[in-house]
């Protein structure tokens, strides 16, 4: 009977765990791949799981990402294809959930077979690159999640040429690496050169070095970057594209025709430890190298906003981490993302953005847009245009009269035919403070209620301040007391208001130690009187101290700090003195004055030791972030009667 129940126990636990184990499977969001066959024409379609709304959101929606399996790829939802040559392909598809609070759902790729090489006469060439090379994505980045990465490169020579193809990514600026190169997809007998393995990295023991000679020399690349006209100095531009990246995708090509298009496909995953900044813009580099015997070649670089969930009205900059003592010309730059969402066209576009205090509104330059368009004048104009006003604490980006579809208009069939964007520029205030910011945008189209974006923050990085210090110790309780010292201090460069600092201070300290005197009376033949002995122990030390502080920033001029402070003799030089006196008795009654009689010394030497802690308390007046200040400091010794005041004059640099 025992055996029996234990039998039916064991049954009951294992269709529970059955049952749980497919309710739990069947939480697991999949799209799946659905498509209809007309000879060598396919019509697809993605059956996706449904939508769970974020709240307070505009509608969530769906976007997709299919590659057909020769080369050729869609961003449409319900695509057409034609195949043009008999044989297996593998379809795949991404789908992206914006506006839901759910991972994106995952997709099985699907192999169609076509039996018959596809009529001429059916489908049409047609030309869709404006430009020698073009990066796309199908998606921004999301951490854990994977990336599709689209190459395009076109043949404009009048000959069949052989060249490479460069994909430069995770930039040296981020410690951790963004993105891990897990599928290189290509169609055209492109191969892995042997140059693909580079990985370049920095020492970020140094980082805020690094950081400051990328923003100084490899950032200035960004700007010519940008688009993809030939240039000429290709080892310049390999050397820095690899001082500015880690990691790079090298493929080689052979026989590219005249006027002939090419897609290669790169997943790459993003990893856990991916930058969380949901602010920060991040990039990869394309080079593409169209005739290996010359050395031109084209450039392009993808800017991309990293997110926690899929939303197209987005905020972004590219002054993620600043080092504070090369920003006073620097003009960061910032980018507000947006989509109609509606089932109409929106004719104006209204951007009304936070600048914080640090930066001067004023100086406000628009890099670039989309909907293209010119910059308003003062006067009312009836083409289209983008407008910029001022209130107090924002800047008010308005496009007039412009044409900028809805995601649920109909006949609307690429979603990224609704998106927008304003990607601007501006320099800091006069006086501006090491503070972190943060930023976002209200987004209103037309007279609909206004979408709020997520915020833009911008860091700065710690930085060192090294510090020198000089002055002199004033010890009350103790006797010819004479101690000066000189060290150094390191902190983080011009903290705004609370910042931690650490010390190290070579003292040089001379006093009286313990002084004894007695006296005697003798009586001898040849002496009658007192006999007075002074042993009198004297110190000559030198000392290290070791202060750890936080410290506060009143103004511009006034600080306070306290922390506390470890102390031990470097070393000790003791000397003890005995000073023998007599004093003779003169007429039986009186005692003469003391005169001396013999003196002795004995000295000793000891090290590393009379370790000691305490308090302490200070305030400076000067320039308190950087250069010059005096300060007068107050330390408790915790065991010893022991305290002192410093008096001292410090330059931080």
């Amino acid at each position: 009977m025992k055996f029996t129940t234990l039998l039916y126990c064991l049954i009951f636990s294992w269709h529970s765990f059955s049952q749980e184990t497919k309710q739990i499977d069947t939480l697991r969001r999949v799209a799946i791949i659905e498509y209809n066959t007309n000879g060598n024409d396919v019509d697809f379609t993605p059956n996706a799981p449904e939508l769970n709304q974020i709240a307070g959101a505009p509608k969530a929606f769906y976007s997709h990402y299919w590659e057909f399996g020769d080369g050729e790829y869609s961003k449409e939802a319900n695509p057409k294809h034609t195949y043009k040559k008999a044989g297996e392909y593998e379809v795949k598809l991404w789908s992206t959930n914006n506006y839901d609070t759910g991972k994106p759902p995952t997709s099985r790729p699907k192999k169609i077979s076509m039996s018959k090489d596809a009529n001429p006469d059916s489908y049409t060439e047609v030309a869709s690159m404006t430009s020698n090379l073009d990066l796309q994505r199908n998606t921004e980045p999301m951490p854990e999640e994977e990336i599709v990465v689209i190459m395009s490169y076109k043949n404009t020579k009048d000959y069949a040429t052989n060249g490479k193809l460069h994909l430069f990514y995770n930039e040296q600026k981020y410690k951790a690496n963004n993105f891990e190169l897990t599928d290189t997809r290509t169609y055209h007998k492109e191969r892995a050169s042997h140059a693909s393995d580079f990985v370049y990295t920095y020492d970020y023991d140094d980082q805020e070095s690094v950081v400051a000679s990328i923003e100084d020399n490899i950032a200035k690349l960004r700007v010519k970057f940008q688009d993809s006209t030939e240039k000429q100095n290709l080892p310049l531009t390999l050397e820095e594209s690899k001082a500015y990246y880690k990691n790079a995708s090298v493929l080689e090509f052979d026989n590219m025709k005249p006027n002939e298009e090419r897609n290669v496909f790169y997943t790459l995953k993003t990893t856990p430890e991916m930058l969380k900044d949901t602010s920060a813009i991040i990039s990869v580099r394309g080079v593409y190298i169209p005739d290996d015997n010359f050395d031109n070649h084209n450039v392009k670089e993808m800017e991309m906003e990293i997110v926690t969930s899929h939303d197209p009205n987005k905020m972004s900059t590219s002054a993620t981490f600043l080092n504070y003592r090369l920003v006073r010309h620097k003009r960061p730059k910032f980018k507000i993302k947006f989509q109609n969402n509606g089932e109409g066209p929106a004719s104006t576009i209204r951007l009304e953005t936070d600048i914080p205090d640090m930066f001067d509104k004023t100086s406000i330059r628009v890099e670039d847009m989309y909907p293209k368009c010119e910059i308003c004048p003062k006067r009312e104009v009836a083409y289209s245009c983008l407008d910029t006003t001022f209130t107090k604490t924002q800047a008010i980006f308005t496009f007039k009269n412009i044409y900028l579809p809805g995601s649920e208009q109909k006949n609307v069939k690429e979603y990224d035919s609704t998106k927008g964007f304003v990607k601007y520029s501006l320099k800091f205030s006069e006086d501006f403070h090491k503070q972190k910011t943060k930023s976002r945008t209200a987004i209103i189209f037309d007279k609909n209620d206004p979408i709020i974006t997520n915020y833009s923050t911008t860091r700065f990085l710690p930085g060192i301040s090294i510090g020198a210090k000089v002055g002199y110790n004033s010890y009350a309780n103790l006797d010819n007391s004479k101690s000066y010292f000189l060290g150094a201090t390191l902190s983080p460069y011009k903290s705004y208001k609370w910042y931690w600092q650490v010390e190290l201070l070579n003292s040089f300290h001379s006093y009286d130690g313990t002084k004894t005197v007695t006296v005697r009376e003798i009586d001898e033949p040849t002496f009658i009187g007192r006999e007075r002995t002074t042993i009198l122990d004297t110190y000559n030390n030198v000392d290290w101290e070791i202060p750890v502080l936080a410290r506060y920033n009143v103004n511009n001029f006034i600080g306070l700090g306290a922390g506390l402070q470890g102390a031990f003799t470097l070393s000790e030089k003791t000397t003890n003195e005995t000073t023998i006196e007599r004093a003779e008795i003169i007429n039986g009654i009186d005692y003469g004055p003391y005169s001396f009689i013999s003196e002795s010394s004995n000295k000793s030497n000891n090290s590393f030791n009379n370790f000691r802690t305490g308090l302490l308390l200070e305030a400076t007046a000067g320039f308190a972030r950087i250069g010059p200040s005096v300060g007068a400091r107050y330390v408790i010794n915790f065991k010893e009667d022991f305290n002192y005041w410093q008096f001292y004059a410090i330059w931080k640099f």
